[in-house]
């Protein structure tokens, strides 16, 4: 896994029992922390099959690879790569899992419009899956070209049931941190989905939970796009 920091993965602890279950004896997952995606090139060895990609390389790293799948091109983020050869080969699985997830939690009763707080690789996979799904959507960020986060009404909050945080705001260490949404606007119809798995129930879950909301972490999303990954890694990208 490459990523910047790394603190907070639970990915090389989940693949090194998987391995153990699955009796693996030549296989080893590691991370790897670096700040600059185009350090990732140089720790490219004949033994690696493949990596993972996380916060903020998702879409810094597209350049580096020779091609993308379908589905990771028309997404603009990549967070699984296949080492084949000379090739390099960028996918997706973030929307496997976020789609499986999603769906298996709030089922018929998934809401039908919602907010994406951020912006970057993650919330594309977001954006895409919701898309599929026919859910209308509204991306809620600092960056000028979005809702702003000063600019959440009531009614813009009463309108869209479904809140999904793709930023790693709350993401231990820093788990006193949530993103800035007016929370007394919350209400049992709503639901807050957090892409962040670690803490269990970050801020931003423990407010919406306060006021009756649903809520659902990322560990699940983690585990789907993780065997999804091993899959892909594994030669199986064509079920993909």
């Amino acid at each position: 896994m490459i990523g910047y920091p790394l603190s907070h993965t639970f990915s090389p602890s989940y693949f090194t029992e998987k391995f153990k279950r699955e009796a693996i004896a030549d296989a080893e997952y590691h991370a790897y922390s670096i700040q600059d995606a185009e350090m990732f090139l140089g720790l490219i060895t004949e033994d690696h099959v493949g990596f993972n990609v996380t916060i903020p390389h998702k879409e810094a790293v597209i350049p580096l690879l020779t091609r993308l799948s379908d589905e990771a091109a028309k997404i603009g983020a990549v967070n699984t790569i296949l080492v084949q050869g000379d090739e390099l080969i960028g996918y997706n699985s973030d929307v496997y899992g976020f789609r499986q997830s999603l769906e298996r939690w709030a089922g018929s009763a998934l809401a039908e419009r919602a907010l994406i707080l951020g912006s970057g690789g993650a919330s594309k996979a977001v954006q895409y899956v919701l898309s599929q799904l026919n859910i209308d959507y509204q991306i809620v960020s600092r960056k000028d070209d979005y809702l702003q986060y000063s600019k959440l009404t009531p009614d813009i909050m009463d309108s869209h049931r479904l809140i999904i945080n793709t930023t790693p705001l709350g993401m231990s260490p820093k788990d006193d941190t949530c993103p800035a949404i007016p929370y007394g606007s919350l209400s049992s119809a709503h639901q807050l989905y957090d892409l962040v798995y670690n803490p269990e129930k970050t801020l931003f879950l423990q407010r919406g939970e306060a006021a009756g909301a649903m809520i659902k972490n990322g560990h699940d999303m983690l585990i789907l796009q993780a065997e999804k990954s091993w899959s892909i890694w594994n030669g199986n990208e064509a079920e993909y």
